[in-house]
């Protein structure tokens, strides 16, 4: 009986650190909107994408943040691509977190390279920019996020030694 309370409890974290993590994500994202979205973009909500190395519920949590924020364009290629980047990225940001620096990485790598095709092809605006720029731009956004804010917080909350994510089961 005990142990089916103990799993319920760590299922029920679980989800609660998972719609908080989506929640903060979305809510930055409308937030700094005027940065978020478009060629040059510095999405401040990316910041979160360290929280992969402290627990998985950071990868639902992460996924629905950036379908929320991304139901904003209306663009049904954002929605389901940039979605799916986010997705791809935490995953993978969750499998590098044996090294804290490499969890930043996935994220940059991962938005240079889709969001760029979303916006040239979907966006009328940004068609007659250069693929290259694009990259360029939105992997210097990316960066600038994950790397020169993202990982001194990740640090800084690993010598801390939070427990906040901590989920028993």
């Amino acid at each position: 009986m005990k142990r089916s309370s103990t799993k319920r409890k760590a299922h029920t974290l679980f989800l609660l650190y998972a719609a908080v993590i989506g929640a903060l994500y979305a809510a930055l994202t409308f937030v700094f909107g005027a940065f978020s979205f478009g060629m040059i973009q510095f999405r401040v909500s990316e910041v979160l994408t360290i929280l992969p190395f402290f627990t998985p519920a950071a990868i639902p949590g992460l996924t629905v943040g950036c379908l929320v924020a991304n139901l904003i364009t209306g663009n049904i290629f954002d929605i389901i691509f940039g979605t799916l980047a986010t997705l791809v990225a935490a995953l993978l940001s969750y499998l590098f977190r044996k090294n804290s620096f490499l969890v930043t990485i996935p994220p940059v790598v991962i938005n240079a390279l889709v969001i760029p095709f979303i916006l040239k092809f979907t966006y009328p605006d940004c068609e007659g920019e250069a693929l290259w720029l694009m990259m360029l731009t939105v992997g210097a956004g990316q960066a600038l996020a994950c790397c020169a804010v993202g990982y001194p917080l990740l640090l800084t909350l690993k010598k801390r030694g939070t427990r906040l994510f901590t989920i028993k089961s």
